[in-house]
């Protein structure tokens, strides 16, 4: 059980707390911290929908999402009902420039009964086109001008592209300082992704191969079985490469790349995660068709199921032209990765569900084993799995058992559940404690997000200038479009197919 820590006196308000992302993982992942005695001795909650609604019935729809969807289940009733006591709701309409009062009276209420000012949490659960009327809301009340008490979380999307990135951007920098925004991914509160920067930096084992004399190429594959469900006015507007690869598999890209920072601070984080974006070689309108690949599924079997194409969803255009699948090839032009490609994939429908990073390495400069003895010769690979089984793996050669000389593979694996026989805390909990601490490290600052716009931007752009004659391109349950295969082939590489986890 985690130590239980001082912290000051917290108000969360969340809007759009009626929402699917609130009832799905907010307060489930709030609850979690409860039982772990992470969150303040005084904390309050403070849901905000458009809608009247009885607290008791914001209580009730609260505890079925806990109920469905917590890590772990209620403990007892006590324990829910000391947790629902933190609950209050309010109704404001976000549209009405005369909307806040409730709020400001809620907040002044709840500070009042506890004789101290609290810290504030503004977290922003809507959508794209609400987010600048809430938090224009809370400039002209006044309730969110402290720029060390008072943080305002923004979910992606951040935009739809480089303009209106910057449009936003420069909004909240009119109303609030950049040390209050929390822009959240919730990629980067999974602890595999955390420990990527504890895999490099601090064992000296990896740290000093970690670079273009030693790595051969890294392949970074975010795969999904599901299609959209009921996303579909969102995602046909959307596509793959902004709703992943822009935040998703770019800070992920950073992670691995960036140089090592000179203490832990979170400004000096985030500074080389911007270093890496800005280092990324812009692709030339001539190269695009060559080094980014789109597709997107039509029907066909995922893990035995027959399922629909992604023109025949809820809410898609019959002749819709998004994509559903992305792959790049990206370089990044500085001292360390000159010459090593990183390819980048993600997709709908694909296989399996799976999230890994592949360091693939070169191969030794000179070969004294006889052919014989290496027909089977892979090169040597660290693989860092981020869903579903949480680990780090390498893959080395061995000579197999026998009496001549025959090398092959063998893998060395370190999981989460083996090493420390204790469930990992959900992403959201992790992100949601570090806003109440303060602590901005896993969080996206104005620049990181305007550099990845930068990087997808020519390609939207290329993109959308010539609609694609082929879709649909691949069947549902394939891992994507001949073309992304050919993508790195053309580099003499192939895509490695994630392994699946073994069974307990």
């Amino acid at each position: 059980m985690p130590q239980s820590i001082r912290l000051d006196p917290t108000i969360l308000v969340i809007f759009g707390a009626g929402g699917d992302l609130a009832w799905r993982k907010l307060i489930p992942a709030l609850y979690n911290l409860g039982l772990d005695k992470l969150l303040p001795e005084r904390f309050a909650i403070v849901g905000v929908g458009r809608r009247p609604l009885p607290v008791a019935d914001f209580r009730v729809r609260l505890r079925q999402g806990i109920e469905q969807f917590s890590r772990r289940p209620l403990a007892n009733e006590e324990l829910w009902r000391r947790f629902a006591d933190n609950f209050c709701y309010v109704s404001e309409d976000l549209a009405d420039h005369a909307s806040g009062e409730a709020l400001a009276a809620c907040l002044a209420e709840i500070e009042s009964a506890w004789g101290h000012r609290a810290n504030r949490v503004y977290y922003l659960a809507v959508p794209p086109g609400v987010m600048a009327p809430a938090a224009a809301m809370l400039q002209r009340l006044g309730v969110c001008r402290d720029c060390i008490h008072d943080r305002l979380v923004i979910e992606k999307p951040f935009g739809r592209d480089l303009d209106s990135a910057r449009e936003l951007n420069g909004f909240l920098g009119g109303l609030f300082a950049e040390a209050q925004i929390y822009r959240i991914d919730h990629y980067l509160g999974k602890e595999t992704v955390q420990n990527i920067l504890a895999f490099r930096f601090a064992n000296s084992l990896f740290e000093p191969i970690w670079n273009r004399r030693y790595i051969d190429h890294v392949q970074i594959t975010v795969a999904e079985t599901v299609g959209i469900g009921d996303r579909g006015d969102y995602y046909d507007q959307a596509g793959a490469l902004r709703d992943m690869v822009q935040n998703h598999l770019l800070q992920i890209l950073c992670l691995v790349a960036m140089e090592p920072p000179i203490s832990f601070d979170a400004d000096e984080i985030r500074n080389k995660k911007v270093d890496v974006l800005r280092a990324i070689r812009p692709l030339a309108a001539g190269e695009i068709h060559r080094a980014a690949v789109r597709g997107q599924y039509r029907k066909g079997q995922v893990l035995g199921e027959a399922v629909p194409g992604y023109r025949q969803e809820r809410k898609v255009s019959p002749e819709s032209t998004t994509e559903t699948y992305v792959a790049l090839m990206l370089h990044i032009d500085n001292w360390r990765w000159q010459g090593v490609p990183f390819y980048l994939r993600t997709g709908k429908r694909l296989p399996a569900k799976v999230s890994e990073v592949n360091i693939i390495f070169r191969s030794p400069p000179h070969q004294f084993f006889p052919s014989a003895a290496v027909e089977s010769w892979q090169q040597n690979r660290i693989v860092i799995r981020i869903q579903p089984e949480e680990g780090i793996g390498t893959r080395i050669q061995v000579k197999q058992p026998g009496t001549r000389l025959l090398l092959g593979t063998a893998d060395m694996q370190f999981r989460y559940r083996e090493a420390f026989k204790a469930p990992a805390p959900e992403a959201y909990e992790t992100l949601l404690l570090d806003v109440i601490r303060g602590d901005a490290t896993l969080f996206m600052r104005a620049d990181q997000v305007e550099s990845a716009w930068q990087v997808v931007s020519p390609i939207l752009e290329a993109w959308e200038a010539v609609p694609p004659a082929d879709f649909p391109d691949y069947p549902a349950g394939s891992w994507g479009p001949e073309a992304a295969e050919l993508m790195p082939a053309r580099q003499g590489h192939n895509w490695l197919q994630p392994s699946e986890p073994e069974e307990e």
